[in-house]
């Protein structure tokens, strides 16, 4: 298991997500979503 630290936000998508997309595609799924920056060190 990999240890989260403290203060970090784990969020979790249901349904189909797509994971040939590339980074780019998946950080505006997170901003489109979940509304958050996913660059902020949460994970997505």
């Amino acid at each position: 298991m990999i240890p989260v630290p403290s203060g970090v936000r784990v969020w979790l998508a249901t349904g189909h997500t797509d994971m040939r997309k590339g980074w780019a595609s998946l950080a505006l799924l997170v901003q489109e979503r979940f509304a958050q920056d996913p660059h902020s060190g949460h994970l997505f």
